[in-house]
């Protein structure tokens, strides 16, 4: 296929060819990078009308990944005067039945993170309605397509993908030649929309959409995806075959399209994850362990019984032509994953630490363990978290956020029930339940109702923590203040959350930081107060303590570091296993039926065993130790 692109990525980011990919694609280091240039490609484009007197037409998308996008289009109309006048919009899509106030509508949607930012005229905004009824859809989806054809079609679209291949709400069996119209919602769609309409049966059925022939009809499509999550589905989009199951993969078809990717969404394209079998790579250690792993997933085969022919026909000669023998790679990486294992997380005392993840000196050490959530810290990490303190390690636990909007008002209800009947002349515990059985999900929680679920999950943390025999003392909550807004959309993270994280920082002087490194989580939660911490870090790392910290990252209950990632790896006991369900338990709030699992049934408890249990049983695959579980961790480097 051949294609014309109108602004070059490749200086910024990072495109190579593959004779798997069907669809122009870069590569940026982080979903910022991308945006940008994105964002100077619509800008240069709107300039370029601008030039000629002409009206630009664009299509927009909805959703987290083009929110950077419309951040940089918005600061570079304030700070660089870049001007809207001449721009006409067309949004993708909008659910039904919605009104256009409410907080969940597309409509609010965009005008708060673009249109009241910018001077776009209000007559050129364009959005599907989903307040009003199926027979006047009919008519309105008709003159949304004719007001785009008689603007000459969309000289620009903006889309996003979702897990199902759905582009605009196109759901698996959308026709190519399909139009705007009203559609059925995917039960995956619905389901990672969930936590925005605080739980699933609230989320719409149905939305209005405008068509794959429309999309395809543009003269420029640029697709954003963003995180591990969009990963499977970018790669059967770019490398799989035209399908209606994944609408996605029309766009094959267009002759002016690129995917703008993050390193984590492009992680499974074959030349990315395994390079070695489509082309030359240059092998680095990372790339190595990672191929070696994939080599016994192929064979069936443990590290110590590859063989050169194995190597050979897997495309890896290459590789024993620059280290040697299998024996002698073998050799090497099961030495490595070897050393990465340990009983003691905290460092062995008397060690030998060339074979050990962490430093034998000193022999009692002083820990923070970050928590996004008020239980964080027990499912992604409860063994460890036991066995420091076992061990004697000073162990704090630092909890980020409240994490009270994952308190459903049922659970709130409860306690403010118990807490009038106890004190019936509190008017709190009155002005909760009045509020909770007149609540519109719209509605921000009052301060009243935060408090008391904020309250409930800061108990069950201590009583976790007390379980696992940690003094209240070493117990912190610093109630970050981008998470308190009473809803799911929180505020941008701001120096007072950097400073917050400073202080207790400065407060312990670490020798071990343990923090989520989980960017899978579906509602941003983990990844904005890992953010803070790499800032807060990046403040401090000078000061003389800093020196002696080591950064661990572990996963929460989405996804796990890969075989290759993993630098330590602490095994558990049958035993441990059940105390650390035990203190997960104590989370009760967060039992049967939580808000914002994804689409993953499983409680928490459940999924982090198996992952456990799953990691273990890889380590034994390639020829390791067997455990009946492993917690991982991978060290980050400031």
């Amino acid at each position: 296929m051949t294609a014309q692109h109108n602004i070059s990525y490749e200086k910024p980011g990072k495109y190579e060819s593959s004779r798997l990919e069907k669809i122009h694609n870069v590569i940026f280091e982080n979903s910022i990078s991308g945006s940008i240039a994105v964002a100077n490609e619509i800008a240069a484009l709107i300039k370029a009308k601008q030039k000629t007197n002409s009206f630009c037409v664009v299509g927009l998308a909805t959703g987290s990944s083009p929110i950077k996008v419309y951040e940089e289009l918005i600061r570079l109309h304030k700070s660089e005067n870049l001007s809207f006048k001449n721009v006409i919009t067309f949004n993708l899509d909008e659910y039904f039945p919605m009104k256009h106030d409410d907080i969940q509508s597309y409509h609010y949607f965009m005008n708060e993170h673009l249109f009241k930012h910018i001077d776009i005229l209000p007559e050129n905004i364009n959005i599907p309605n989903g307040d009003c009824t199926i027979e006047e859809s009919l008519i309105e989806c008709a003159q949304y397509e004719e007001k785009i054809k008689r603007l000459g079609g969309l000289d620009f679209q903006l889309l996003g993908i979702g897990r199902t291949a759905h582009i605009g709400f196109n759901e698996p069996g959308s026709h190519q030649n399909s139009s705007t119209r009203m559609v059925t919602l995917d039960h995956l769609t619905r389901s990672d929309a969930a936590s925005s309409f605080l739980g699933l049966e609230n989320v719409p059925k149905k939305a209005v959409t405008m068509g794959i022939a429309t999309v395809l009809e543009a003269k420029r499509i640029v697709l954003l995806a963003w995180g591990h999550n969009k990963a499977k589905v970018i790669q059967e989009t770019i490398e799989g075959w035209i399908t209606t199951k994944k609408p996605a993969t029309y766009l094959q078809h267009h002759p002016n399209v690129t995917f703008i990717l993050d390193k984590e969404a492009a992680s499974l394209l074959t030349r990315v994850n395994t390079p070695w079998i489509v082309d030359s790579c240059e092998w680095n250690p990372e790339l190595i362990s990672k191929a070696i792993v994939w080599l016994c997933e192929q064979t069936q085969k443990s590290i110590l019984h590859l063989t050169d022919k194995d190597y050979f026909e897997h495309g890896m000669e290459s590789l024993l032509a620059i280290e040697g023998t299998a024996y002698d790679l073998n050799i090497k990486m099961f030495n490595k994953l070897q050393h990465a294992i340990t009983g003691w997380p905290g460092g062995k005392p008397n060690s030998d630490f060339q074979k050990r993840p962490e430093r034998s000196t000193p022999e009692k050490k002083r820990v923070i363990i970050f928590s996004p959530h008020p239980d964080d810290d027990v499912i992604s990490m409860g063994g460890t978290f036991d066995r420091l303190v076992e061990q004697g390690h000073e162990v704090h636990i630092v909890y980020q956020t409240s994490g009270n909007i994952a308190v459903s008002n049922d659970e709130a209800l409860k306690f403010a029930e118990i807490g009038r009947v106890f004190n019936p002349e509190n008017e709190t515990y009155s002005k909760i339940i009045e509020f909770v059985n007149q609540k519109n999900n719209a509605n921000a929680d009052i301060i009243e109702l935060r408090n008391l679920k904020g309250q409930i999950r800061q108990k069950e943390s201590l009583g976790a923590t007390r379980f696992l025999g940690l003094p209240d003392h070493q117990v912190h909550f610093l109630n970050l203040p981008f998470y308190e807004t009473g809803t799911i959309k929180k505020s941008p993270l701001s120096q007072t959350d950097i400073d917050l994280m400073i202080t207790k920082i400065e407060e312990i002087q670490p020798h071990q930081i343990f923090a989520a490194g989980d960017l899978a989580d579906p509602h941003g939660t983990h990844k904005v107060c890992l953010d803070s911490l790499f800032m807060a870090i990046e403040q401090i790392k000078h000061q003389p303590f800093m020196n002696d910290c080591w950064v661990w990252l572990y996963r929460g209950a989405w996804h796990e570091w890969e075989i290759h990632e993993i630098e330590m790896a602490v095994p558990m006991s049958p035993n441990q296993v059940l105390k650390k369900r035990t203190a997960i338990f104590y989370h009760q709030s967060q039992k049967d039926g939580v808000m914002f699992q994804g689409d993953d049934s499983r409680e928490f408890w459940v999924r982090v065993e198996e992952r456990n249990k799953d990691t273990a049983e890889k380590f034994k695959a390639l020829g390791l130790a067997s455990y009946a579980a492993m917690e991982a961790f991978k060290r980050y480097h400031y």
